[in-house]
């Protein structure tokens, strides 16, 4: 690798690692199409790469959010059992998927979700400060409105499709899963977009994790680009953080709708040529 080369994919991990951490998606949706639409890597590499980085915002994130209870711990390791299923099975059964394939089923789960989040942009998931949670649901302090957010969580049979779903597009399209947990989360299952966005950063790095050994095996992990795109990831990840605890929710989510649209259209293209 050149020295140029390593500049560049640790410019990209910092980008990917500062969507991943502010929107918890992992960051894994914009390296994948970079290293793979942008340097020419096969799908396959990009994607055992991406993982890698997301393994690394998931530690970032965790690490940057413990102490202020947004990481919905509980409700994270019930759902990553779906996820980490999921996960091993499209780790087990991605070699044998052409990478065409790959291209139009990666267009359409992002530009689905897209439209979730879209149509979500006003509901909160907020209850009175001195409702009951649940067993599942959680109480954190928000800055944006100085007070006590509270919610509860429903749909759970929802919760757990969702995560096997997710935890198979990670395996398979190195994106972390985060773009399908952290819409369903705050769709359809009542919680908040800050809490949904840390407690899928906590998720999607036990989800790469159980999928990185098989990618590994098949000789889809190149380590020196994995190293500079991590080493762009924990840059990027603490600029993310910080911001996200500033931004609203409104332009968090429409932020999420603009890259699920745009990695999208582009993969659409790439399918058609």
């Amino acid at each position: 690798m050149s020295a140029g080369l390593v500049a560049l994919v640790m410019a990209a991990g910092a980008v990917a690692g500062f969507l991943g951490s502010l929107l918890g998606i992992g960051g894994g949706v914009f390296l994948v199409p970079f290293l793979n639409a942008v340097l020419g890597l096969p799908f396959k590499v990009a994607a055992a790469v991406s993982l890698m980085t997301v393994i690394a915002t998931s530690s970032a994130v965790s690490a940057g959010t413990s102490g202020r209870h947004i990481i919905n711990l509980r409700l994270g390791m019930l759902l990553e059992i779906g996820s980490a299923a999921g996960g091993l099975a499209a780790g087990m059964t991605v070699a044998y998927i052409p990478d065409h394939t790959l291209h139009v089923m990666f267009a359409i789960v992002t530009a689905i979700i897209a439209v979730i989040m879209l149509s979500r942009l006003e509901r909160r998931n907020v209850l009175p400060s001195d409702a009951d949670p649940g067993r599942l649901g959680g109480r954190y302090y928000e800055a944006e409105s100085g007070r006590d957010v509270v919610y509860k969580v429903k749909r759970l049979p929802v919760g757990m499709f969702a995560a096997f779903v997710a935890g198979a597009i990670s395996g398979g399209f190195g994106i972390g899963g985060g773009i399908l947990k952290v819409p369903v989360l705050n769709a359809w299952c009542g919680v908040p977009m800050r809490a949904a966005a840390a407690t899928s950063a906590l998720m999607i790095g036990v989800t790469a994790v159980s999928s990185v050994p098989i990618q590994y095996s098949l000789g889809y992990v190149r380590p020196p680009l994995a190293a500079a795109a991590v080493l762009g990831v924990l840059a990027g990840s603490r600029a993310g953080f910080w911001f996200g605890g500033r931004a609203r929710s409104k332009w968090l989510k429409l932020l999420m709708a603009a890259v699920l649209a745009a990695v999208s259209v582009l993969y659409f293209m790439k399918a058609a040529q």
